[in-house]
């Protein structure tokens, strides 16, 4: 499970002295703990639900990488983009862009859609079918590209 393995990754980052390792695995642990204990949850944590809560992290970190590079301060950017590195390690592999094209042009297939006007529904299959392995907005460019 993604959970005890994120934990054994603390134990080895403090072994290695890894300071950006460790402080970006505590905060995957702090979320996933968060995520275990909420209402509903039952304690437990299934690796998609985690593989989810590291995305947004990641995501979370490259718009606030973006948003200090935008202010001038590269030196919060390269610490954010450290942390996305170490998250990253733990989401599936992204497809390349000819993997994306054939895996939407599949699913427009299947959906049976014609026209922008299909895109929700394509968009719908496409997000469930294509969770992490490629972010929503290169899917939606993507089923744009395709249907326009």
């Amino acid at each position: 499970m993604l959970f005890e393995q994120v934990s054994k990754d603390i134990i080895a980052a403090m072994k290695a002295h890894d300071k950006v390792a460790l402080e970006t695995l505590r905060n995957i642990k702090k979320v996933f703990l968060e995520a275990k204990t909420a209402p509903g949850a039952n304690d437990t944590l299934e690796d998609a639900d985690a593989l989810k809560l590291i995305q947004k992290l990641v995501k979370q970190g490259k718009d606030a990488a973006e948003i200090y590079t935008q202010q001038g301060r590269a030196d919060l950017a390269e610490a954010e983009l450290a942390q996305v590195k170490v998250m990253e390690t733990y989401l599936p592999k992204p497809l390349s862009d000819e993997e994306l094209t054939e895996a939407v042009k599949q699913i427009i297939a299947e959906a049976g859609a014609t026209s922008m006007k299909d895109m929700g529904k394509v968009m719908g299959i496409a997000s469930k079918a294509l969770s992490g392995k490629a972010e929503g907005r290169a899917i939606s460019a993507k089923v744009k590209e395709l249907l326009g």
